[in-house]
């Protein structure tokens, strides 16, 4: 073919495809309501059946309105901000999502198909018999331009038409004459060098290095599949822009036969906005991913997972995202609060779950349901506090246990611990038994110990003695002074001369004085009205046998001042019976 043949050939095509429609039909969905502007507002008219209607909009300088409308009210956007100042000129998105009506029946239904695991099926049959609409969201873009609403929905012009040659004969002065009629080329087509295609093509056209050009005011390229079932029989198009006034500058693939659009990017996106490197990893705002999936941004990235209720189910937001600050789960629907996070620098299995589902604390090999595990020399590796600073504050820990007994154990294998709730060596027991109350005990010759940072106060000996000051009590209670009670239950205090000093004797007249003075009275314990003692009162006995603050007394104070006086009385009882005999003599 001499270039003649191939200017005629590439003349030929170029005018058999400006004959073709100039625009091919936009991708059309069954509609939610139906748009309309006014001087101030956009509104949305629907006759779908709804519990609510969910608007969302965003638009330039990451602008970005969202509203819950119930059944009843008109679903409405503004011009004006809540400022009242008129929204920035430029192109927004929006969608609206249908809230179906959701009985308690099907709820309840919903429910338990999610616990069964089923409720693919279930929402399927649901949509099927219409107990949920089929379709619940409408999507779409208008524009903001001087201030004012631009009409959504006006269709742009039609694309010049080319006049058509009708004369037959005129055909073969097609190099002169573009304005040929429909040509068909029943062979292959090569043609050597850049063709454009649309009505604003124009003679002399300067293709750069662009190899094929599209160029009007409508572009589309569409898929038509001829095929018959059971090939493959989908259509496809490629759409650049909306058509209608107020459209999105945007790229779409729409699925023609299914009246769906799965991809679009939009006019603005930045560069590397989805970026697949040559092994498969996909990059979010970069072109260099290091992993499947790679999010990149100069302020907290973050993926939102958001369960909208037009499925029947209730609405539940969460975002997972990370900065410098930390790793987050935000619940977005419960408030925003940061249920879940992890600061950075925080050492290897903080947290670690197990295959059997134990957690482990510092330990990457948890051997129960919760295993802290702590490998530096620190007083503290567990805190339980309540900071709630009313008077009904309750326990900070509650143990609970319908059958069984609990047990809280310390363990070292191989050195002391000398901290509450811990042990010298082997295990022991915090034990809360049904209807017991705290018990604390050891099931090896080892003992626990209770104690603080800087001293060990109780040890509880495998055997049950209890020392409290004493690491080897012999006694069921032992004080670190020597003083305990006793296998039978007698309070026996300690009276070795080591353990005193100032030992003076006490004199007769003073013990004689302070006797005198005692006051024995018959009373009642308030915290034990029905049983009477009888003793004295603190405050009333004399200074010789009262404690510095007169509101205890210590019994051996009185017996000793009772010996002392029943002494003299024994020595004047022989004086006088010395006498008494004497007399009798004479």
């Amino acid at each position: 073919m001499n270039r003649t043949q191939r200017t005629l050939s590439m003349a030929v095509l170029l005018v058999g495809l400006a004959a073709l429609p100039a625009v091919a039909a936009d991708v059309a969905t069954a509609p939610v309501a139906v748009m309309s502007a006014g001087s101030a507002s956009l509104d949305f008219t629907t006759a779908v059946e709804h519990e609510a209607l969910v608007l969302t909009v965003s638009g330039p300088n990451d602008y970005l309105f969202r509203k819950e409308f119930k059944a009843g009210e008109t679903p409405s956007f503004s011009l004006f901000n809540k400022r009242g100042q008129r929204l920035a000129d430029g192109h927004y998105n929006y969608e609206l999502r249908v809230a179906p009506v959701v009985g308690k029946e099907v709820r309840d239904r919903l429910t338990a198909a999610r616990e069964a695991g089923n409720e693919k099926g279930v929402l399927a049959e649901l949509r099927r018999t219409g107990v949920l609409p089929e379709v619940t969201v409408q999507s779409g873009a208008f524009a903001i331009a001087n201030g004012a609403l631009m009409t959504p929905g006006q269709a742009e012009p039609e694309p010049r038409r080319a006049r058509r040659n009708k004369a037959a004969g005129d055909k073969a002065a097609g190099i002169a004459n573009t304005f040929l009629a429909d040509q068909v080329i029943p062979d292959d087509l090569i043609v050597e060098g850049s063709g454009c295609f649309g009505f604003d093509c124009v003679d002399g056209e300067s293709f750069g290095l662009d190899t094929i050009r599209l160029k009007e005011n409508s572009l589309r390229i569409k898929f038509e599949d001829t095929s018959v079932s059971p090939y493959p029989t989908n259509d496809w198009q490629l759409t650049a822009n909306d058509s209608a006034s107020g459209g999105a500058n945007k790229f779409s693939i729409e699925d023609i036969t299914g009246a769906k659009v799965p991809f679009t990017i939009t006019a603005g996106a930045s560069t590397n906005s989805i970026f697949v490197d040559s092994t498969g990893r996909v990059g979010f705002r970069t072109a260099t991913p290091v992993l499947d999936l790679h999010v990149a941004t100069s302020n907290t990235p973050a993926m939102r997972l958001e369960q909208n209720n037009s499925g029947g189910f209730t609405a539940q937001t969460w975002d997972i995202g990370a900065n410098e600050a930390n790793f987050f789960v935000r619940d977005v629907t419960g408030g925003s609060k940061l249920s879940f996070r992890i600061r950075p620098g925080a050492p290897t299995s903080s947290i670690d779950i197990s295959a059997d589902g134990d957690v482990g604390i510092g330990t990457a090999s948890p051997d129960e349901k919760l295993h802290i595990e702590e490998n530096v020399n620190e007083n503290t590796f567990l805190v339980v506090e309540n900071t709630f600073a009313g008077t009904e504050a309750g326990g900070f820990v509650r143990a609970k246990s319908d059958t069984a007994t609990l047990n809280f154990q310390a363990h070292s294998s191989a050195r002391t611990i000398s901290r509450f709730g811990q042990v010298l060596g082997g295990w022991g027991e915090l034990l809360f038994a049904a209807g017991n109350g705290l018990i604390l005990g050891t099931n090896t010759a080892t003992p626990l110990i209770l104690g603080t940072n800087s001293a060990n106060r109780i040890h509880i000996q495998s055997g049950g003695n209890v020392g409290i000051g004493t690491s080897t009590p012999a006694h069921p209670l032992q004080m670190a002074s020597g003083a305990h009670v006793t296998a039978g239950g007698v309070w026996t205090s300690v009276s070795t001369r080591d353990a005193k000093h100032d030992i003076e004797f006490l004199e007769a007249e003073e013990a004689s004085k302070a006797l005198t003075t005692l006051q024995p009275v018959r009373f009642k314990y308030n915290a034990e009205p029905g049983e009477e003692y009888v003793g004295f009162i603190a405050e009333d006995v004399p200074d010789l046998v009262a404690a510095n603050d007169h509101k205890s007394l210590n019994p051996m104070d009185v017996v000793a001042v009772l010996t002392k006086v029943v002494q003299d009385q024994q020595k004047t009882i022989a004086e006088l019976a010395a006498r008494v005999a004497e007399l009798e003599k004479q």
